[in-house]
């Protein structure tokens, strides 16, 4: 006869007291399945592979990419030492190698670091139903909003534009040269920036949070935290650019603070990335003025600055200004009101 109580032990009051109401007895031969290892815990959290040794794997991976990169490109092409010093310009050809060499690399390292996590590349930033909008839309105000810079400039008598320099063809030949480089400085400086490390950072800081206090808001605070931090570095950066000074490392930062704001309404990079083109274009290519103390050769315009540099801008050019502040409080309003909060309005509840 089958003992349906085999592995039972019927002398135990709790246990016969459980079969009365009809629970499942527990076995007495019941192997209790082991909980993860230490070594697990350390590496994988809930969300898979922990935050802090994916920016670690992040950083070391495109650092040695990147060491190996410029070794060859020393071989292959010696820089001109005179390059960094004010007032020299760069070239065309040498701003788009210059600046699709490390864009590659990023993009290698974010698509490593997407296996390895077992996520879609798209999560890291240039994932949007609404790519090609949010990316002209930010272009159009990029131009607006530098535009109504260099006219506050140009009327107080702090800009002087001396004469034209481009005619005919050369234009059109330049003009396109240059937005197909700074289409790439916008890619390289928003995907490095606030790509993958802007995701991974939140997503570490929001676990934090949740550990901390136990909020319901980890997300949010996740997020604005890591923003704080990614735009003091984003900032922090220029300071090797030649020309650059106080005012300009500070309206860098606050432009880095600006482009997380468009992050958080849009959930993508692509409003930052139109923008961020546009606004560089239009200050080294169409007004011919330095940005953030850098010059480009065969612009359409030749300026000066003229008067004290934190109104003029001086070297720095006009992200020198102190007008700068003004305008970058407007683009804040812009996204604001232009631009509706989707992705991380509903998708960050995946941190929470």
């Amino acid at each position: 006869m089958l003992n349906l109580y085999e592995g039972t032990n019927l002398n135990d009051p709790a246990e016969s007291q459980s079969l009365l109401h009809g629970e499942e007895p527990t076995p007495v031969n019941q192997v209790v399945p082991a909980g993860p290892s230490t070594l697990r815990k350390i590496f994988i959290g809930k969300d898979g592979l922990r935050a802090g040794w994916s920016l670690l794997i992040f950083i070391a991976i495109v650092a040695a990419v990147g060491f190996c990169a410029n070794r060859i490109a020393h071989k292959l092409h010696a820089p001109d030492p005179n390059s960094a010093k004010p007032g020299a310009e760069m070239s065309p050809l040498f701003g788009i190698i210059a600046e699709a060499i490390p864009f590659l690399i990023v993009v290698f390292v974010c698509w490593i670091m997407s296996k390895i996590e077992h996520r879609p590349i798209s999560v890291y930033g240039l994932g949007d139903s609404r790519k090609v909008s949010h990316f002209f839309s930010g272009m159009a105000w990029g131009i607006v909003c530098l535009s109504l810079l260099i006219l506050t400039l140009w009327k107080t008598g702090l800009l002087v534009f001396e004469r034209r320099l481009l005619f005919g063809g050369d234009i059109l030949r330049y003009g396109a040269m240059w937005l197909i480089g700074f289409l790439l400085v916008g890619l390289l400086e928003e995907y490095l920036t606030r790509g993958y490390v802007q995701y991974t950072l939140t997503r570490g800081l929001a676990g934090l949070y949740q550990w901390a206090f136990k909020t319901r808001h980890r997300a949010a605070l996740g997020f604005w935290t890591s923003a704080l931090i990614m735009s003091f570095l984003f900032g922090f950066g220029h300071r090797s650019n030649p020309g650059e000074s106080p005012i300009g490392l500070l309206s860098a930062g606050l432009a880095g603070f600006v482009f997380c704001f468009s992050l958080w309404r849009t959930g993508s990079l692509w409003w930052a990335i139109g923008l961020h083109t546009s606004w560089d274009w239009g200050q080294s290519f169409l007004y011919g003025v330095a940005d953030s103390g850098l010059m480009v050769q065969h612009h359409l315009f030749a300026t000066h600055p003229v008067g004290k540099p934190i109104l003029s801008g001086g070297t720095t050019g006009p992200e020198g200004s102190i007008f700068i502040l003004a305008v970058l409080a407007l683009i804040a309003l812009i996204v604001l009101f232009t631009l509706p909060r989707t992705q991380y309005g509903s998708a960050s509840k995946a941190f929470e």
